[in-house]
């Protein structure tokens, strides 16, 4: 994962998150709680010494999904000592988390009007704290044994429950397979998740 293609398609990848979440979610969100804190990372407990965040994170396109994580009511998994000390993979795990958590929470009010059940929200979020986290530790080769412990539920929503959600998922799962084809969907021509909801009304209407 250290060619030119797959680092130009991570970098792609990491500015559609930035692009749609600026579009679809930021807008909705009304109000911060206070962050909660999660468990004190790698870098804080024995065996430290791994990549931190100071080293892999800062001046890098990865910074911009711990930017978008922090935007979000709900983020707050992140290390109670936060620092530039702090494992970097830890750090993008807790952010991815959060991102694919508000996103499916988000998405899921405005469609179905009421809250979604508690095992959605956690699939989505440990299916993005894996797939981001891998692809991070991979790429950084920032090796992470809070990331090895996690796992994947076997149900995640798709493209046409959750669109913007199902989509971060299903595009992080194998993320350089198809690296010479650019990023699109049906999503690209939408302006708000109104809109998303509009389009996934038609398409069960014609179905």
């Amino acid at each position: 994962m250290d060619s030119v293609t797959d680092s130009l398609t991570i970098h792609q990848l990491l500015g559609r998150i930035v692009y749609f979440h600026a579009l679809f979610i930021e807008p909705l969100i009304l109000s911060t709680t206070a962050h909660r804190p999660g468990p004190v990372c790698c870098n804080h407990g024995p065996s430290s010494g791994r990549s931190t965040v100071g080293e892999s994170l800062t001046d890098s396109a990865w910074a911009a999904l711990i930017e978008v994580a922090a935007t979000l009511p709900a983020h707050g998994r992140s290390c109670p000592m936060a620092n530039g000390a702090c494992c970097a993979t830890c750090r993008v795990v807790a952010a991815a988390a959060a991102v694919a958590a508000n996103w499916a929470q988000t998405e899921y009010c405005r469609y179905q009007r009421t809250e979604p059940a508690e095992t959605l929200l956690r699939s989505c979020s440990l299916a993005a704290a894996v797939r981001l986290g891998r692809v991070f530790a991979t790429q950084q080769a920032a090796s992470c044994p809070a990331l090895d412990q996690l796992t994947v539920l076997e149900e995640q929503p798709g493209a046409e429950e959750l669109p913007l959600t199902g989509e971060l998922l299903a595009l992080w799962a194998s993320p350089t397979v198809n690296t010479r084809h650019p990023v699109a969907s049906w999503l690209n021509h939408c302006t708000d998740l109104d809109d998303v909801h509009r389009v996934l009304e038609t398409r069960r209407t014609d179905s």
